[in-house]
């Protein structure tokens, strides 16, 4: 869909907490509020962290039912809803696996490294992305590193990855000092990418997240963004909340030729891949 882009948030993450930000949201009623509120802004997706009872990392389906349910009730059907399936380093690959399955969310996000770490897992792993596809489960991988990447597309190229085209998240500046994303942080990936592959996403980390976002939209991409990975806005300051930080890619993704594909748009456009 030349000229359109999908923007995702990520307005939590497995480890922020209200002392890092007073509009991190933490509960279904927070997370449903914020929905709305980044809906409103221009986001046509959420990508879905939940909480415990302690603000602690969770995956667990009944926890993340209520999410879904609050994400609806105050923003409505559009919004696409992806779980993340993170360890986070509280679950290991099966306990990860189990969730999703549980689950069976409309999208979720898998992180390669975590889901098929090496070839022991990768039997297990096909079977587990078989089902997932099979249930019509849209899917992102989460790729860290051009290495990934290649990783990424031997595993499609021998079926442990089913399907043809897909649809990845570029993570930039994982491993740069102090986390500090940089829009050339993503031309290792682009360097390995071939856009027969499917379809790329980014996100980033600190005060450039908003550059990384709209140089990937330049080049054909798309953005993940929120406070997940930052607070910021471009200008140094702290964002007053997660629609903020939508606002700055959607109010300007035109300078970079797109525009904000509703969530409509965005749904179907995700059935091409996987």
């Amino acid at each position: 869909m030349n000229g359109q882009a999908l923007i995702a948030v990520a307005p939590n993450g497995a480890r922020k907490l209200k002392a890092d930000h007073a509009a991190v949201p933490l509960t279904a009623h927070e997370l449903g509020l914020c929905a709305a509120a980044c809906a409103d802004a221009g986001a046509a997706m959420i990508h879905l962290h939940v909480r415990n009872q302690d603000g602690g990392h969770s995956l667990d389906a009944d926890l993340y039912r209520d999410a879904v349910s609050a994400v609806r009730r105050e923003a409505g059907t559009g919004i696409i809803i992806q779980c993340t399936s993170e360890a986070a380093g509280v679950y290991d690959r099966h306990g990860q696996m189990a969730a999703m399955r549980a689950l069976l969310p409309e999208a979720c996000s898998l992180a390669i490294r975590e889901i098929l770490p090496d070839a022991a897992s990768e039997s297990e792993g096909a079977g587990f992305l078989a089902e997932l596809r099979k249930a019509e489960v849209s899917m992102q991988f989460i790729l860290y590193s051009a290495e990934d990447l290649l990783r990424f597309r031997d595993l499609v190229q021998r079926g442990v990855i089913p399907g043809e085209r897909h649809f990845v998240l570029f993570v930039l500046g994982r491993y740069a000092k102090d986390q500090q994303s940089t829009p050339s942080d993503l031309l290792p990936f682009l360097q390995a990418w071939q856009p027969a592959w499917g379809a790329f996403a980014v996100c980033a980390f600190g005060k450039l997240e908003a550059a990384c976002a709209l140089s990937a939209i330049g080049l054909g991409g798309h953005a993940r963004i929120g406070f997940e990975n930052n607070i910021l806005l471009a200008d140094g300051s702290i964002a007053p909340d997660n629609a903020a930080l939508v606002h700055q890619i959607a109010d300007h993704a035109a300078v970079m030729g797109a525009a904000a594909m509703t969530p409509d748009a965005a749904r179907g456009w995700l059935r091409q891949f996987g």
